[in-house]
């Protein structure tokens, strides 16, 4: 809508990550460079944690826009709360292989020959496990457990935990020991400081032909980075909404007074919180489809599965957001 107003050639700031409007923060490049020292090793579990729209998916699916894609298979599991058996499943599913009514020792073999065969052919596995502080202790130590499939001295699968915060505390537990022993490189991704929101913003409009229409102030990206925190996915919902507010109000310059309002319109578009119970204050969310999704990367077909599997990220990390900010108000209007 706003795009045509101000001869922009794409959208700037949309939700779904998309590698080409990587910005290499002193965070993104240092967990970047954690990402391909990792990928060198061939084996064991890169972690990346962070906070909710931080930019860890959009980092991996920047390094793998890298890789040789002819040689590598790539699976994404969003989970929930999957049980250890389930785990497996997912992850047999997630490669397309046969799991329904299986029994475990079927469902790991049918894994390991997956797995075996790629290798004969030349060609790397890596699983991609989203949300990975949803899952229980029993299911990180199946997939530390799959992680022992080896050929010649090769191991044959190399994941990736992408979690929130609290994945940080989940794999200190003592019963994590083996999992920890098996993890070789590892970064927190933190909000982007008020000099990088700016430069963040500044990116994403000059790589779809921004030419300083409309114009931003330097108090207006103050004012942004200080309503979203710094965090990509929030200065994206924010910019989004500016940029329609410039184009149906018809301005060529934005300064901290136009934030405000939109800022403001944003809060009172929140849901209200009330002195009744959490759940009766949050606004209906959207359901996830279950079925899994393959996300190989040879097919041409899988980069659009990619980008459905970020979509349900996108909505399921919203879920989480308002959530916590709900939880959030509603303690806070407990203590007045």
């Amino acid at each position: 809508m706003y795009e045509s107003f101000y001869k922009l050639s794409a959208k700037p700031f949309q939700l779904s990550p998309d590698p080409k409007f990587f910005f290499g923060s002193q965070g993104h490049k240092r967990a970047m460079s954690y990402l391909r020292y990792g990928l060198t090793q061939g084996e064991g579990f890169i972690v990346i944690t962070g906070g909710v729209g931080t930019g860890k998916t959009t980092l991996v699916r920047t390094l793998f826009d890298e890789l040789n894609k002819e040689n590598i298979i790539a699976a994404q599991l969003v989970t929930t709360h999957l049980e250890a058996d389930d785990t497996l499943r997912m992850v047999a599913a997630s490669f397309g292989l046969a799991h329904e009514g299986a029994s475990k020792a079927s469902v790991l073999k049918n894994l390991e020959t997956f797995l075996t065969a790629r290798a004969r052919e030349g060609k790397r596995v890596l699983l991609v496990v989203d949300e990975a502080q949803n899952l229980p202790l029993e299911s990180l130590e199946e997939l530390r457990m799959m992680s022992n499939f080896q050929a010649g001295g090769r191991s044959l699968l190399q994941s990736f935990l992408l979690g929130q915060d609290e994945f940080r505390d989940t794999i200190q537990f003592d019963g994590l020991e083996q999992l920890r022993q098996r993890i070789i490189a590892a970064y927190h991704l933190e909000p982007l400081g008020a000099e990088e929101t700016q430069a963040y913003i500044e990116h994403r409009l000059q790589l779809v032909g921004w030419d300083n229409n409309p114009e931003i102030s330097t108090a207006a990206h103050q004012a942004i980075f200080e309503a979203t925190g710094g965090v990509p996915r929030r200065i994206n919902t924010f910019c989004d909404r500016l940029l329609l507010f410039g184009y149906l109000e018809e301005l060529t310059a934005l300064d901290e007074g136009h934030v405000n309002e939109v800022a403001n319109e944003l809060k009172q578009e929140a849901p209200a919180v009330t002195h009744t119970t959490v759940e009766e204050q949050l606004p209906e969310l959207p359901e996830l489809p279950s079925t899994p999704i393959h996300v190989g990367l040879e097919q041409s077909r899988e980069s659009e599965q990619l980008e459905d599997v970020e979509a349900r990220v996108g909505i399921m990390e919203e879920r989480i957001d308002i959530l916590e900010r709900a939880l959030r108000r509603f303690l806070e209007s407990g203590r007045r």
